[in-house]
């Protein structure tokens, strides 16, 4: 292949699809965005362990391409699912296959985190949370996530094991309350609930 033949190669969509909850969807990624080429470990521990109801108004943190929140979507048809991400190219990725999908009840914003989210309360909030954005970051994440959800609330996330001594004691501090919902060799997922 010669270089120009592969760098074009490289700028094509990357297409696929999987299922997950039980809901088969198609998917274009490109290089650049977080597990562009299939849907990670984590992403599907989470998906796996989250009680949704069909009525939720879900808040997926930090969407990618939007496996976890478009998923939720369809999981939650009578409810509005919001897709949030500070990379323009992720929010245009997931309003791709949101359409690509024919899912209407998940609107993608650019934002970070919370700041776009405007006055709206959600029942199930997720993410699945980069390791790498630091301590003062994932506080912010949780204490808006607080202010955000419904009061019965809950808040579900994944993250690398070795993290999950942190988002036991944030979570304990931030809602007063933690559930180990299920640990991996590599990933945890954690849940805590808004006092009512």
């Amino acid at each position: 292949m010669e270089r120009a033949e592969y760098i074009q190669s490289l700028r094509r969509d990357i297409a696929f699809s999987d299922t997950l909850r039980g809901h088969t969807l198609q998917y274009r990624t490109t290089w650049g965005l977080f597990s562009p080429r299939g849907i990670d470990a984590g992403t599907r521990l989470l998906l796996d362990h989250m009680d949704v109801q069909e009525t939720d108004d879900c808040f997926d943190l930090g969407c990618g391409y939007g496996p976890i929140g478009l998923t939720l979507a369809r999981l939650a048809p009578k409810g509005q699912t919001l897709l949030v991400d500070k990379d323009f190219v992720a929010v245009e990725y997931t309003r791709t296959n949101a359409a690509l999908n024919g899912i209407t009840n998940a609107e993608a914003v650019l934002s970070n985190g919370f700041s776009h989210a405007g006055d709206r309360r959600f029942h199930l909030v997720t993410s699945n949370l980069p390791a790498k954005v630091g301590k003062e970051m994932l506080y912010l994440y949780l204490y808006d996530a607080f202010e955000h959800l419904h009061p019965g609330g809950r808040i579900y996330v994944v993250t690398i094991t070795g993290l999950r001594r942190f988002i036991e004691r944030a979570f304990k501090e931030v809602f007063g309350n933690y559930d180990k919902v299920k640990q991996g060799r590599e990933y945890t997922v954690a849940m805590a609930r808004k006092p009512e």
